[in-house]
């Protein structure tokens, strides 16, 4: 069951209008569409922020939420501005967006793809939302894309890192900031391969769902052609918690890499598993045992604690950056919360403003303006560098950042040190690549 949303106009959304038992009616009246779905009507626009309240990524979730409320807040003219100050498009001013006050509904999607749906669809029929974001989970993604396209809104991905959000399952709605398995491996296999030698056989642990499907696929792909050896792949469920029984079979493959695969709170599950066993003092065939981490978060490397130092990882940010939009953004984000944000906070933040800015450069809420804008929209300041949200599948390219975990971190919140920036032509790719194929853009949905 789905957790009741509180929309920001103080009625608790509960049972049928949580979108859970009884069968939702039909979007908002004709009379409102005023040509697409869910025309703002009024001195306000409403946003529904779907993020996982519970279950094994709720930390990412609450860490989304943050971000999003200052980012409503930054929209609307509070606070400092944060990014407005440094984006490189200066249409937003502060007065909300096309000078309606930005409100907002919330859902737990629950880290499950069934939640997810009901929740965003609660938020578009129920809410009047016009645009559904979030999420931590590439298979709540996939779900709430696919219904966001099918009700005629846009869909701004959270925290989404599976090759198929923005490949076989990509949607002319839906919009992915965050970087992808692919663009993981790119970056993170030449580092493994200069820190660790070409001879390596790597044995892998994979989440069982899209994301550690493309996940693994994308690094074992990366290392092999650098000359690693992947001599197995075992696949875990999301929901496990001890990984015991997984770990132990690694100490007689032969492998001197175990690679995880995992995310958020399985991940910092699976490795200290890994290091009850022992692994991280192996020596095999003289070499020293190592475990890699693909996809790394702060918010991972503080529940991992001591585990995680030296560990190699790729992540979308990372709040210790020195450019000026990452720096405000902390600040921003320090200031209301007294810790810096996630990589999750971040990306979260950025896809808010973006949609605001697209409706702004477009003077229109209709979803297929804002596809318009957005398509090709390359801009600076975000904390990225020089992005591009390419037209073709929707996916931004930008510099990918490969970390490690701090051997001597000064607090809680200094755990990860960036080890190098990979320069965005190394990670990008055509859009009809093996890894992407088989997904068709289609055309935008207005809905109404």
């Amino acid at each position: 069951m789905t957790k009741p949303t509180l929309s920001r106009r103080g009625v608790l959304k509960t049972g049928a209008a949580a979108g859970v038992g009884l069968a939702l009616p039909t979007y908002l009246s004709a009379a409102s569409h005023a040509g697409f779905t869910n025309a703002p009507q009024g001195g306000t626009v409403t946003l529904g922020f779907n993020v996982p309240q519970s279950g094994p990524y709720a930390d990412e979730g609450a860490d989304e939420l943050r971000a999003y409320q200052l980012a409503v807040e930054h929209l609307n003219g509070e606070g400092d501005g944060g990014m407005l100050q440094t984006f490189s498009s200066k249409v937003l001013e502060g007065n909300g967006i096309l000078g309606k006050k930005v409100e907002y509904v919330t859902g737990d999607t629950q880290t499950k793809s069934d939640a997810a749906r009901a929740s965003a669809k609660s938020m578009i029929e129920k809410d009047g939302a016009v645009m559904i974001t979030g999420g931590s989970s590439s298979g709540v993604a996939i779900a709430v894309q696919g219904l966001c396209q099918e009700a005629g809104v846009i869909f701004m991905a959270g925290l989404t890192h599976s090759n198929d959000t923005t490949g076989k399952d990509k949607k002319a709605n839906g919009f992915r900031h965050f970087f992808n398995g692919y663009m993981s491996g790119a970056a993170l296999a030449p580092v493994l391969a200069a820190q660790y030698g070409n001879d390596r056989k790597a044995y892998h642990l994979t989440a069982d769902y899209t994301w550690g499907w493309t996940q693994q696929e994308s690094i074992a792909a990366a290392t092999e052609a650098l000359g690693w050896q992947t001599v197995n792949n075992v696949l875990t469920p999301l929901a496990q918690t001890d990984f015991s029984s997984y770990i132990a079979p690694v100490l007689n493959s032969g492998a001197d890499v175990l690679v995880l695969n995992h995310y958020g709170g399985n991940m910092v599950n699976s490795l200290t598993n890994a290091v009850q066993f022992g692994l991280r003092e192996k020596i095999i065939d003289g070499k020293q045992f190592e475990i890699v981490v693909p996809l790394f978060s702060r918010l991972m490397a503080r529940g991992a604690g001591e585990n995680i130092k030296g560990i190699l990882g790729s992540t979308n940010w990372h709040w210790s950056l020195q450019d000026e939009g990452t720096k405000a953004f902390v600040q921003s984000f320090g200031t209301k919360y007294g810790f810096p944000p996630s990589q999750a906070a971040h990306t979260c933040y950025v896809q808010t403003l973006l949609y605001a800015d697209a409706v702004a450069r477009a003077g229109s809420f209709n979803p297929c303006a804002v596809v318009e804008a957005l398509e090709g929209f390359e801009f600076d300041g975000l904390g990225n560098g020089p992005t591009l949200y390419r037209a073709e599948d929707h996916q931004c390219f930008k510099d990918v950042l490969v970390v490690r975990g701090k051997e001597n971190p000064t607090s809680e919140f200094d755990l990860l040190e960036v080890v190098e920036v990979t320069p965005r032509a190394q990670v990008e790719y055509a859009p009809d690549h093996p890894m992407f194929a088989g997904g068709n853009l289609g055309q935008c949905n207005p809905g109404a």
